[in-house]
């Protein structure tokens, strides 16, 4: 699962939109009609518009079509939810909008996909939905700078920490809020590894099974902070490893307070990582938002559990949130009659607002950027919103941008192998060039 998951992401730069679940035919799926007292509905003669959401999540099609019954019972406005099959979304949408009904709100989910689809997408500013957001992360804008898919939920990934062996350790997570202080809590904890019976980190394995997290999820950062400093927004050409230092901050610190050598790091599994964690070895394991299940499956409390940003000493990082994104888009259909444009609109903000539109959403979800949003079961879904809503800017996903992605990383591994076996200055000038040479070579590749 974790593996797939690193795939879709990868692919994310080519896919213009993407879908989840089987390939079947599109499950044409509405909301059953509402028979709520006229007491407690207008008529449904007063609603002047309508609503026709093509949903791309199948797993999520009976909460939608129970939240829309739901609406229509209040509001009188009818609401029809469509649900794509998985992988057949793009084509599906490719359909029903040569329709005359079409729909009035649809997925939207990378830069490719609004190229693809801009003059359907309605500009979104000041409406009253999009007032409603906690943070423009996860927004797409087009060339013109007009807001037109707005991200309603997202994943995130970090420094998954096991609170009470922190505080074993004499620690509390409010002592880490830079990389100085990340790196002066794992050094007192390696320190005193024998007498405390656990190390700082997991181990950072670069067998298949596990380097994604590092070639993938902590390249991110290195090509996080470049692509913001440049104003990058899609696939560049080449890259400059302006970061890279900071990537050799972090990776050192996880390979020198560890579970095991560097040495050893190549033959390491995912398994060996995320058992290391569970059984209480490691006090830090960097994951997901996609681990939580299994670890609370494995016998963790959910209640000593948290997750921290990945800090590697680039200035101003004690106000970064974790590395989050999403491609679970909204946009609104610019060719739909105003008053379909007005009773989505309204719709939507209703879902991010209600009480019925929250907790739907935070069941299925997890984290929305919206105010009202609910506290999800997940906590580093929790640990999430609460960096977002303190203010601390979200980490996005540059990795999205790799090209020719499984190739690329392959390079990074090896070079990073060799690097954790002997960490010379000469094997780190392999690493560099594997990320930015790499890069350019794969680019060539993909682009010609």
């Amino acid at each position: 699962m974790k593996k797939l998951f690193a795939l879709l992401l990868a692919l994310a730069m080519v896919l213009s939109l993407a879908a989840c679940g089987a390939s079947e035919a599109p499950a044409a799926t509405e909301a059953p009609k509402a028979d709520a007292p006229a007491a407690e509905a207008p008529a449904a003669e007063a609603a002047t518009g309508s609503v026709y959401y093509l949903n791309f999540k199948p797993e999520a099609d009976a909460a939608w079509q129970e939240l829309a019954a739901q609406y229509t019972a209040e509001t009188g406005v009818p609401v029809k939810v469509v649900t794509a099959a998985g992988g057949e979304y793009s084509s599906t949408l490719n359909a029903e909008m040569a329709k005359d009904s079409a729909p009035t709100l649809f997925q939207c989910g990378n830069m490719a996909g609004l190229k693809d689809w801009d003059e359907y997408c309605l500009n979104l500013a000041g409406t009253d939905f999009a007032a409603e957001l906690t943070t423009d992360a996860f927004n797409l804008y087009n060339e013109a700078g007009e807001l037109k898919c707005v991200g309603y939920c997202y994943e995130c990934f970090g420094i998954i920490t096991n609170i009470e062996l922190l505080e074993k350790a004499g620690y509390t997570v409010a002592d880490i809020t830079d990389f100085a202080s990340l790196q002066k809590v794992a050094e007192d904890i390696t320190a005193r590894s024998a007498e405390l019976g656990f190390s700082a980190f997991s181990s950072a394995g670069l067998d298949s099974s596990s380097s994604w997290r590092f070639s993938g999820h902590l390249a991110n950062m290195p090509l996080y902070y470049e692509f913001r400093d440049d104003g990058v927004n899609e696939a560049p050409a080449t890259i400059t490893g302006a970061y890279l230092d900071n990537f050799r901050n972090i990776w050192d610190l996880y390979i020198e307070n560890s579970t095991c050598t560097g040495a050893e790091l190549s033959g390491k599994t995912g398994d060996n990582s995320k058992a290391d964690f569970t059984e209480g070895k490691a006090v830090f394991y960097q994951n997901g938002s996609w681990e939580y299940a299994g670890l609370v499956e494995a016998g963790m409390d959910a209640a000593k559990l948290t997750m921290l940003p990945i800090y590697c000493g680039v200035e101003g990082e004690a106000e970064a949130g974790l590395c989050s994104g999403t491609e679970n888009c909204w946009a609104v259909n610019a060719k739909a009659s105003e008053a379909d444009q007005k009773a989505t609109l309204d719709f939507m903000k209703w879902v991010v607002t209600s009480d019925a539109g929250t907790t739907m959403m935070a069941e299925q979800f997890g984290p929305i950027p919206f105010k009202a949003a609910k506290t999800p079961e997940n906590v580093f879904f929790a640990a999430a919103n609460d960096l977002t809503a303190a203010g601390k800017y979200v980490v996005t996903w540059a990795f999205n941008h790799t090209p020719n992605v499984d190739s690329w990383r392959a390079t990074v591994v090896t070079a990073l192998a060799k690097y954790s076996a002997d960490q010379s200055d000469a094997n780190w000038a392999e690493v560099v060039t594997a990320f930015v040479d790499g890069w350019a070579y794969e680019y060539s590749v993909v682009n010609g």
